[in-house]
């Protein structure tokens, strides 16, 4: 018998979250090993681990409760990475030194594995005068392309790669070009970026007058608020970015407005955060709290869902105190306000059980009692521990209180508070939970619907094949386990099938008992019209949400899902960021060990000559035969030039490593080209190229093109810089890969080696 509802949930369990050696052996034998190493780690700092570790592994069995990512796969392995899923760094200063400043700690978080959050506002407009240098200001949409270059060289911890959020100010002077940056596809592609809307700026929307872009008390433009306001919605119609965040509304409802300022949020959304604010992630599945699902008395477990509230509570809290940070400056923010965002997943799934069509009043109606009873759980959970451990430090009861969110808190619960105090500042807040749900045995994600019943997986296999699976909706399954074909219920409705003003009402309904943010996405047909999309927004500001992101499929991003009626028929793709959502999506499939290296391979040598460098590059990429097609299995790169040495030797690794991993492995290429060199490219060909190592990315292509691995040249440089082919077995045939030799040709029917009579006939 396994745990585990669905294959997925195993495959995602065993390639993201399963301890391992180094090596790769396993170390967690089971799922239930796993939940083992968590409540063990989290009890450890309780005055009775062994009683608290029996709890707290309760809660985890049977995908209960589950802790994000970064936690389920770092907690109790002893490395050195935060189990905190999101970070908003430190106020950008207006100057070369401390952006740069800024740049080294972001790349400190993110090598860690936190998602960052920047806000750009901070730096002054292009044009505007430098003092001292005689220059002109860059302005702040170039060092996010600075932010961007690093991003793409940093792996974070657990193989994921780095998640930012930028956001600007409505009224700063170079919003325009911030609102149009992402339509260049090959630009800011790891920003998720909004833009930061003001209450002062929606009046000015609504009374169609002037709005001023300014910085530092200067005035550098007027516009029209609400051509402005359309400018955003029609970047945002067009590709899908930027969302909007409605930060007046974040700071008055904030428990903490009497002691922080928000500007920026994690790279999804649901954590608004303060500077060095940072922020760990766990979901209530509900999905598995529904008794007697699909039955006239169908319903949620209340008793269960307050208990396990307080449960997950309690291991949160924990974890602000087991937890690593990269930076001194976080760990402190951490502790003096100890926010946690308990969230939910499984809310689509829990709805069908109970017979209620998502998008309806009644499931409004319903998600609006459950998400209250999780915050008043949640709220006096919290007074418990404050009783027991201490309220946070920077507790202040009446301006605590006061704030905008607590004034909706039922009266018991205020009177708790005032009484006793809290532990944690803020305590909910929805993330997407991509891949946790999928983990959980594809439950409907966060507060989403669900996006389809059923979808063909592609699995790429260690031999090179593929098979196909079908990875069915949590909710759907156990229909079919208990009526078999029947025709599913009228009730049971999907993204394709929802209008965007009953996601709007969803996201409201969830909203009032969410003390931080969601991250929701809405869904939009690619035929909507314009005005019918910019109602959306327009819903949300007026119906309390605290921000906007809608999708609708477009040129730049493409379409998240292709959905036939019946199923979809996709890939999969683990997503790199356990906040993002692990949506289905491209022809990318990754697999958990390295492919097997033959004796032999084919190859090619090419030889790159570097403007005013003495000494040529020369570099080899062999390539292996998978499933009928052939791709790159492995780089060397030399040259005589010692000062190349060492990053020719790391870069040769790095990239073989990547290769042998197998699947699509183009985007080596995509991050090669984009590197600059801030001492300046070189002109070849006519061409700019803007470093070395853009070169080499550059012959990569060319050599994945004539392999027939990729199509034709990706984004970035048009041209590839002119190199000059050394082809060492053009002419030889294919080696042995008995021998090694070149030469295999074809004899009465059957590949044979001339120099060992090696036969692949045997």
């Amino acid at each position: 018998m396994t745990s585990f509802a669905a294959p997925i949930a195993e495959q995602i369990w065993d390639m993201k979250y399963r301890f391992k050696d180094a090596d790769g052996t396993p170390i967690d034998a089971t799922v239930e090993d796993t939940w083992r190493r968590i409540a063990r780690a989290l009890a450890s700092v309780e005055n009775d681990p062994k009683h608290w570790e029996s709890v707290f592994y309760s809660a985890l069995a049977d995908f209960k409760y589950l802790p994000a990512g970064r936690i389920t796969a770092g907690a109790g392995t002893a490395r050195s990475v935060t189990l905190f899923n999101c970070f908003v760094m430190g106020t950008i200063p207006d100057s070369m030194g401390g952006i740069f400043d800024m740049l080294k700690e972001a790349a400190l978080t993110m090598q860690q594995g936190g998602g960052i959050g920047y806000d750009f506002s901070t730096i002054r407009p292009k044009g505007a005068d430098v003092k001292g240098v005689a220059a002109d200001a860059s302005g702040p949409l170039s060092f996010m392309d600075v932010w961007d270059a690093m991003c793409r060289t940093i792996m974070s911890a657990g193989s994921r790669r780095g998640a930012m959020m930028a956001t600007m100010r409505c009224d700063h002077p170079d919003i325009e070009d911030f609102i149009t940056a992402k339509s260049d596809p090959a630009r800011l592609r790891n920003f998720n970026v909004s833009v930061l809307v003001t209450d002062a700026f929606m009046a000015a929307v609504k009374a169609d007058a002037p709005w001023e872009l300014s910085f530092d008390g200067t005035v550098y433009k007027t516009v029209n608020a609400a051509d402005l306001w359309n400018k955003i919605m029609r970047s945002t119609y067009d590709y899908a970015e930027p969302g909007v965040i409605f930060i007046d509304r974040i700071n008055a409802m904030n428990n903490l407005g009497y002691c922080e300022t928000i500007s920026a949020t994690n790279p999804c959304g649901e954590q608004p955060l303060p500077p060095y604010g940072a922020c760990l992630l766990g979901s209530i599945n509900l999905a598995r709290l529904v008794n007697e699902p699909f039955s006239e008395t169908a319903h949620l477990n209340e008793t269960a869902l307050d208990h396990l509230v307080s449960t997950a509570v309690r291991m949160m809290d924990n974890v602000v105190d087991a937890s690593r940070f990269p930076l001194e400056a976080q760990r402190q923010e951490a502790l003096n306000k100890r926010r946690i965002g308990l969230g939910v997943t499984g809310l689509a799934d829990a709805l069908l059980m109970v017979g209620a069509r998502y998008g309806s009043d009644e499931a409004a109606h319903l998600t609006g009692m459950w998400f209250k009873q999780i915050a008043r759980a949640a709220y006096l959970a919290s007074v418990q521990l404050a009783r027991e451990k201490g309220s946070f430090p920077l507790f202040d009861a009446d301006k605590f209180l006061a704030s905008g969110a607590m004034q909706a808190m039922d009266e018991d619960v205020r009177a708790e508070i005032r009484e006793h105090g809290i532990r944690n500042a803020l305590l909910t807040s929805i993330a997407p939970t991509g891949t946790i749900s999928l983990y959980a045995g594809n439950v409907s994600s966060g507060i989403e619907p669900v996006f389809a019943y059923a979808y063909t997986r592609k699995v790429l296999q260690k031999d090179g094949t593929r098979t196909e699976e079908e990875v069915v909706d949590y909710a759907v399954q156990m229909w079919r386990d208990k009526f078999g074909d029947a025709e599913l219920p009228e009730y049971f409705v999907n993204a394709q099938t929802l209008s965007p003003s009953e996601h709007v009402k969803m996201q409201a309904a969830a909203q009032t008992w969410i003390d931080s943010s969601i991250s929701k996405t809405i869904n939009v047909p690619v035929d909507i019209d314009f005005e019918a999309f910019k109602d959306v927004y327009l819903q949300a500001y007026e119906t309390g949400c605290k921000g906007c992101t809608t999708y609708r499929p477009n040129a730049v991003t493409g379409s998240v899902l292709s959905v036939s009626e019946e199923k979809s028929s996709a890939p999969e793709v683990i997503s790199g960021d356990e906040d993002a959502p692990a949506t289905p999506h491209g022809d990318v499939v990754y697999i958990a060990e390295p492919l097997d290296r033959p004796q032999a391979l084919e190859g090619s040598t090419y030889k790159l000559k570097w403007p005013d460098s003495e000494h040529a590059i020369y570099i080899t990429i062999n390539d292996i035969i998978q499933g009928g097609r052939r791709q790159p299995f492995e780089v060397f790169i030399n040259s005589k030039n010692m000062e190349h040495f060492a990053w020719t030797v790391a870069l040769t690794r790095m990239i073989s490593a990547v290769f042998r991993r197998g699947g699509d492995v183009s985007f080596v290429v995509e991050e090669l080209k984009a590197v600059f060199d801030p001492r300046g490219g070189a002109w070849m060909q006519g061409k700019y190229v803007p470093s070395i190592l853009a070169a080499i990315g550059s012959v990569i292509e060319r050599h994945l093109v004539s392999i027939g691995f990729i199509a034709g040249e990706g984004m970035g440089l048009k041209e590839d810089p002119r190199a000059q082919v050394v082809n060492l077995n053009e002419s030889r045939g294919p080696a042995c890969p008995s021998c090694g030799q070149y030469g295999m040709h074809m004899v009465e029917g059957c590949m044979t080696c001339p120099s060992c009579g090696h036969s692949k006939c045997g």
